[in-house]
């Protein structure tokens, strides 16, 4: 018989600055879980472990391992080299078990478990270079937002809990990540080539001063982005957070949530700000 996840140390602080427990980050997602595990469950995981808090060492981990939890899953997938087994979670329960081995952030596949090789969801990373003013980024995903509708494709904001912004876009499963990773290539040089004193489409540091670069690497095979509602390894403790169009206008700065704040929203809201996401059924557009 599975049993209650149970948590260690739960005094332990992980956020010096703004004094967060490890028990703090248990009861924060035990909280916002509501809004949370529909992002999350059943789709491949990668985390960010803080054994020593965020002022200590950090690390990526994607493969499972049986040392996580009883609740934590596990996906054999193949890699470029052989295979492996992924982890994901299907409850609460695995999530809890998770922030008892210490991770922090939540990080999701485009795809779910189900169909790891058809993804349902493109996300287009907003990344400002240093300088890059706030309402420029605000007017940046409202660019973005509007070349996808001319496409006849809706989507949903996020704020990233760093400096960045997402753009996120359910599609019908269907395309490959081949097909994906070539639509969202396409979709970004065409937002650089209307706008190339605002925009770049290639990872490269020294070529961005100036710059947005519209981040479109998240939408290949293995690849994630950071789960709504996950709490970012930073000194803040900021959230990574779902919003509606109307809501990012009355947001003033990057980072404007941390853990308080969310729980905050999560207790004020009716309904999650993406509800109407997980309805829509729209098909990736052949050509840009």
């Amino acid at each position: 018989m599975a049993t209650t996840p149970r948590l260690t140390s739960p005094e332990r602080v992980v956020f010096p600055q703004v004094g967060v427990t490890k028990g703090d980050v248990a009861e924060y997602y035990r909280a916002v879980s509501r809004w949370l595990l529909p992002e999350l469950i059943r789709r491949p995981l990668s985390l960010v472990r803080c054994p020593d808090g965020v002022e200590g060492t950090c690390f990526f981990q994607k493969h499972h391992a049986d040392s996580l939890g009883e609740h934590v899953r596990k996906i054999h997938l193949r890699e470029v080299s052989g295979a492996d087994d992924y982890l994901f979670v299907e409850d609460l329960d695995g999530v809890l078990e998770l922030v008892q081995m210490n991770a922090l952030e939540f990080h999701v596949w485009g795809a779910r478990t189900d169909d790891v090789e058809k993804p349902d969801r493109l996300v287009f990373d907003l990344d400002p270079d240093e300088g890059i003013e706030w309402n420029a980024l605000k007017a940046a995903a409202r660019d973005v937002r509007d070349r996808l509708g001319d496409l006849r494709l809706r989507s949903w904001v996020r704020m990233s809990g760093g400096k960045g912004v997402h753009v996120v876009v359910p599609i019908r499963p269907g395309p490959d990540w081949t097909q994906v990773k070539a639509f969202c290539e396409a979709f970004a040089d065409s937002m650089v080539a209307r706008a190339p004193e605002r925009y770049i489409a290639t990872a490269s540091k020294a070529k961005r001063e100036g710059l947005i670069f519209i981040d479109w690497l998240r939408n290949t095979r293995g690849a994630t982005s950071v789960a709504s509602w996950s709490l970012r390894a930073k000194p803040g403790a900021t959230v990574a957070m779902p919003l509606t169009w109307e809501e990012l206008g009355r947001v003033r700065q990057a980072g404007a949530f941390d853990l308080r704040k969310a729980l905050r929203r999560s207790r004020n809201l009716k309904r999650d700000p993406w509800h109407a996401m997980y309805r829509v059924r729209q098909t990736l557009p052949e050509r840009i």
